[in-house]
């Protein structure tokens, strides 16, 4: 961060204002190190072939390419932040809204007579909001769900595409960025592609105006090393106890050494299981995370509405302004404290959260401070602001409910995910 200011807590004023302007973005770089301190390993994501992502980058201040290895990538920082949202749209902490999809009724849940219903599900899903399916507003969950409209005798079930929130999208693009901001307005935040909608590829389609990557800079990866260690079982099951597999899924300790079929006990997880994986994670010099949120990509978004107040230009800004605290919010809700991006791979931020404004070029950036009340408070600010420019948007949840097929192939794919291990234990 520059030194050539002091950080001030960011308003809403100074907000609108960046928007408004022609600053073009805020970031935050942060350096972290692993919870268990400096020189504590890290294990990173492994990609296809079971490999860690790495490559070598230029740093600041050095003259040599450095090792890096890749510790979060971008979409998954995107859903880190819509999980912190989420979490807090759970906690009541914020209004925001959200498509959901009530699996609830099909849950294992209720009476045996209940249970016994066609349609039950093996496993509960209870309720995903468009702020946990992949591909948030375009996701195919939410297409080939239904939603009910209409009244009293008129009221019927409509895939959600064909009714007129559906309908809404289909005429959304920057330009028209409103039926979206009401829906879903995460989806013109992190990005969206409507392109399994009707229009296919011409689908609308939306740039991610945030970006978030965690990068372990100094890399040293051991290629000789190996993880290694021991499953220890309590019971100390001998393997040379065999047992052997019951139709029903269960096992019995097997009569004799030569019945056929016998298998070890490590086969039902009985035992104490040596295991050796060429993953041993990393050692790190530090970890650098580096968050974008473009005001540039933000003011290509407009958004018309029907009783503009008291002008078009500022239900643009309005909604502008919104997105920009939104993108605010969720990186700090996700990220002030620290990050746990998965076992063993615990962050501790050197210092406090601060944003940088580039407002200027050849201007030193002003720095800014915001802390997860601030955020939330921010937020609910430009919201109500946007409101009084016309822009509004929901506050409550819209529910839909999963489709007879949706439900038919969730439920077929529990059972068969049950088979599945079953049949792998009888090997």
């Amino acid at each position: 961060m520059s030194e050539n200011n002091t950080a001030t807590l960011l308003n809403l004023e100074q907000l609108k204002s960046a928007v408004a302007g022609k600053a073009a973005a805020f970031r935050c770089r942060r350096k972290l190190q692993p919870s268990g301190g400096a020189g504590d390993k890290v294990f990173p994501p492994t990609y296809a072939g079971a490999v860690y992502a790495v490559e070598q980058r230029r740093v600041p201040g050095r003259l040599e390419l450095v090792t890096c290895v890749l510790l979060d990538s971008v979409q998954s920082q995107a859903n880190r932040m819509e999980q912190a949202l989420q979490e807090a749209l759970s906690r009541g902490e914020l209004k925001l809204p959200v498509i959901e999809v009530d699996f609830t009724p099909y849950d294992p849940a209720g009476t045996p007579d209940e249970n016994a219903r066609a349609d039950r599900l093996l496993d509960a899903i209870g309720k995903l909001t468009s702020l946990q399916v992949p591909h948030r507003l375009a996701d195919a969950i939410l297409r080939d769900s239904e939603i009910e409209e209409g009244d009293g005798p008129q009221k019927k079930l409509l895939p959600f595409r064909k009714s007129q929130y559906g309908n809404a999208l289909n005429s959304a693009s920057p330009l028209n960025a409103t039926p979206i901001y009401q829906l879903c307005p995460t989806a013109l935040l992190f990005g969206m592609w409507d392109s399994t909608g009707p229009k296919g590829g011409l689908g609308a389609k939306f740039e991610r105006a945030i970006v978030s990557e965690v990068v372990g800079l100094g890399a040293s990866i051991s290629e000789s090393h190996k993880n290694r260690g021991v499953r220890r079982d309590p019971l100390e099951a001998s393997k040379q106890v065999l047992i052997q597999k019951k139709e029903d899924g269960s096992w019995q300790v097997a009569d004799t050494a030569t019945t056929k079929g016998n298998l070890r006990p490590s086969e039902v997880n009985h035992g104490s299981v040596p295991f050796d994986s060429p993953n041993a994670g990393v050692t790190i010099e530090y970890a650098e995370q580096l968050t974008t949120l473009s005001l540039i990509a933000l003011r290509r978004l407009r958004f018309p509405v029907a009783n503009p107040r008291p002008a078009a230009a500022a239900a643009h800004v309005g909604g502008q302004t919104v997105l920009a605290a939104l993108g605010l919010c969720a990186a700090t809700l996700a990220f002030e404290s620290g990050m746990g991006l998965r076992s063993r791979c615990l962050l501790w931020p050197e210092g406090p959260m601060e944003w940088e404004l580039l407002a200027k070029p050849g201007e030193a950036p002003q720095r800014l401070t915001l802390d997860s009340k601030g955020a939330l408070a921010l937020l609910a600010e430009a919201v109500a602001a946007a409101e009084k420019a016309g822009l509004e948007w929901r506050s409550e949840p819209l529910t839909l409910q999963p489709s007879k097929e949706l439900l038919k192939l969730v439920r077929l794919s529990q059972q068969q995910a049950v088979k599945a291990v079953g049949d792998e234990g009888a090997e």
